[in-house]
């Protein structure tokens, strides 16, 4: 178990405030890892990511073997042109207090439409698909990650709006309605879902597709305890956004008004994944620097609590109630063949990573 000692001053007096996070690695496997979420067991299960095209979407971890196998089973990842109950690319994976795993299928590798797989652990049996129709989603759309309201009865997804050579403007998020399937979309190229001009810098270098810097909107996604407030960002950006759930989910507020009532939270760093424990301190991926900086609820102010030379591209965090760690992927995703001209230079093994946070985390998000 490896420790990082946070040390920074407080914002009233000259005390000096002192935190050890511990952090290990958790896993050694084959290929990159998205996101995770887990069982009602406590099991992993995650994505692999996307960008590398592998067989298998999606996989469960046997920690005892450290082996994977396919989630929920083969036939779910098994393209086949009969129907579409099969994944097609999946980044975006969460789990909810219910025992079900839901998983974003992007839709991107196959002619079909997008749409939220549910997979009930308990029962190890299909439990329903949302799709988004065409009136949810556009020819650049990503739908990259999302948070599972049980509350309100809400999936929201955040939106990058850089598929198929998108170049973020397009950025939105999409609401999904448990119960009736309808779907909305909102804030589309709106100042708080769209990427700034602060390109994502590894090792000195911009990351750049074809010449150009790649600029991601909407991305990082999560919400408190009680789901009173939605944060996000976009990947590339200066700034944490925060919105309440009453808001966000009144159908009779007008873009306008909505807009106005999205709150400037906080600065950041650029980020991928998001999440929140029961204080309300955030944690994001911050690639740039290898690590999962923390923006502490008390006074916003942001901090690295783990950093690791291995922990390169982090990019889902998500909490496991069953041991109280939060969990975190190296996904290598700067090494793909898209940024290394059409070769990629990623060697396995990839990390996961785990980390005891501030506080406990708030698992079902």
């Amino acid at each position: 178990m490896k420790k990082y000692i946070l040390v920074f001053s407080l914002m009233i007096g000259v005390n000096t405030y002192s935190q050890t996070v511990d952090y290990e690695i958790f896993a050694t496997v084959e290929q990159s890892v998205g996101n995770i979420a887990f069982t009602h067991q406590g099991d992993l299960v995650y994505s692999h990511h996307p960008f590398f095209n592998p067989t298998y979407r999606v996989v469960r971890y046997d920690a005892e073997t450290k082996t994977t196998t396919p989630f929920p089973n083969q036939g779910w990842n098994t393209p086949r042109e009969t129907d579409d109950h099969y994944l097609s690319n999946v980044l975006g994976i969460r789990n909810d207090e219910n025992g079900i795993v839901w998983m974003l299928d992007m839709g991107q590798r196959n002619p079909v439409t997008p749409k939220i797989v549910g997979w009930n652990t308990i029962t190890d049996k299909l439990e329903r698909i949302y799709y988004l129709p065409e009136s949810a989603v556009v020819p650049t759309s990503q739908p990259n990650d999302m948070v599972v309201d049980t509350k309100n009865g809400f999936f929201i997804i955040a939106d990058e709006g850089i598929g198929n050579g998108g170049d973020g403007s397009t950025a939105s998020l999409i609401i999904v309605d448990m119960k009736t399937g309808k779907t909305r979309r909102l804030l589309e190229g709106s100042r708080t879902t769209v990427p700034e001009n602060s390109p994502t810098v590894i090792e000195g270098e911009p990351l750049t597709i074809n010449g150009k810097n790649l600029l991601v909107g909407c991305d990082g996604i999560t919400a408190d305890k009680n789901f009173e407030w939605l944060y996000y960002a976009p990947l590339n950006g200066s700034k944490m956004y925060r919105i309440k759930m009453t808001d966000l989910l009144n159908e009779n507020l007008s873009e306008i008004e909505l807009d106005k009532r999205i709150e400037t939270y906080s600065n950041k760093p650029n980020n991928g994944g998001l999440s929140i424990d029961v204080d309300g301190n955030l944690y994001l991926t911050a690639m740039e620097s290898n690590s999962v900086a923390v923006i502490l609820a008390k006074d916003k102010s942001v901090h690295n609590v783990v950093t690791d030379e291995k922990l390169l591209w982090a990019d889902g965090v998500s909490y496991n109630v069953s041991d109280g760690y939060m969990y975190v992927s190296a996904a290598q995703v700067h090494l793909g063949a898209a940024f290394n001209n059409g070769k990629s230079i990623a060697r396995a093994p990839f990390y996961i990573f785990r980390f005891k946070p501030l506080s406990k985390g708030v698992p079902f998000r």
